[in-house]
């Protein structure tokens, strides 16, 4: 497949093509700073199965979906402006207890808090994230997976043994190569908002992100896997940068899909998008995504600086050629 050039300039957004993009944490984030410049009409789906940090404590003390991912995709959506850029820092700004005192606000972020306070305010997730998103000026909307808390559960191998069971999603992401995935509760009601755009979608956009902790959760939630098993969406996965993070060591950037292959074998791709940097077998990797119904797109979206972080001027290129080209 041809290597799609990175750009230095692109046009305006085409608020005409309809994306629904799913993860969470930094890499939703990602693919989301990238939309942006492609189009205005964004969707984001958000995992809700943080638990710790900032999101850990409010979800434990208040009883609320945790905000942090949440927040981190309404910051991303935000326009390149002195508005947009400001608020950006308002949401992710964290407050830190002076030297010697243990403060009840220490890293808690300003944003989880605001998003909280509008959820007890109006009663209502979803419409607490409109009304964030529309104080931002936010390019697009962000929803929450399910509209219950999730908890993520799975064991670790070593040398191929299967380990005892992890269950939290901040103790899983570093415990090395995971194994039996699942969701608790595992039939949890999806956000039907979130079903709704998935359905009305051109795109779905999957990836990148932690694999199993932030990309996987949305297949094995039985409502979403069935609107992007379903849908008349076209979907594009994109692979992560780094193919060895914490939670999958010791995996091939082919492995990544033989596991979406494996937990939701229904599921079929239009589209992966790959930096062939980091792709050591590419025979291998076509046809791991040939598995999954996918051509390969090789783009050059990593950042100039080298460290396994996509530059949205460059992903967003990649984003844009696809949309057109398929």
């Amino acid at each position: 497949m041809p290597i799609i050039p990175s750009a230095a300039k692109l046009p305006g957004p085409d608020s005409a093509v309809r994306v629904a993009a799913l993860g969470g944490g930094h890499g939703l984030a990602a693919s989301l700073s990238a939309l942006r410049l492609v189009t205005s009409n964004i969707t984001a789906v958000v995992t809700v199965a943080d638990d710790g940090g900032s999101s850990g404590r409010l979800r434990d003390e208040l009883g609320v979906l945790p905000p942090g991912d949440l927040r981190m995709a309404l910051s991303a959506l935000c326009d390149d402006t002195d508005w947009g850029r400001t608020w950006r820092d308002v949401m992710q700004h964290r407050f830190t207890s002076r030297e010697g005192v243990s403060g009840s606000l220490d890293n808690h972020a300003l944003g989880n808090l605001l998003i909280v306070t509008l959820w007890e305010l109006l009663g209502d997730p979803v419409a607490g994230l409109r009304w964030a998103g529309a104080l931002l000026g936010a390019r697009g909307e962000v929803l929450p997976m399910a509209s219950v808390p999730l908890t993520i559960e799975g064991r670790v191998k070593d040398n191929g043994v299967t380990g005892p069971l992890i269950t939290g999603q901040s103790l899983l992401a570093k415990a090395g190569e995971v194994d039996n995935v699942r969701l608790v509760p595992q039939d949890a009601p999806a956000c039907v908002e979130a079903v709704e755009a998935i359905h009305n979608a051109d795109w779905v956009v999957l990836g990148p992100g932690s694999w199993y902790t932030s990309v996987l959760p949305h297949l094995l939630l039985p409502q979403m896997r069935e609107a992007l098993c379903t849908t008349t969406a076209k979907r594009l996965l994109t692979m992560n940068l780094d193919v060895n993070d914490a939670e999958a060591a010791g995996m091939t950037a082919a492995d990544h899909l033989h596991v979406i292959s494996r937990y939701a074998p229904e599921f079929s791709v239009d589209v992966v998008l790959a930096d062939p940097r980091s792709i050591a077998d590419v025979d291998e990797f076509k046809q791991a995504a040939a598995m999954l119904g996918a051509d390969v797109v090789f783009g050059m979206v990593e950042s100039s600086a080298g460290n396994a972080i996509h530059d949205p001027l460059r992903l967003a290129a990649s984003y844009r050629d696809i949309f057109g080209d398929h």
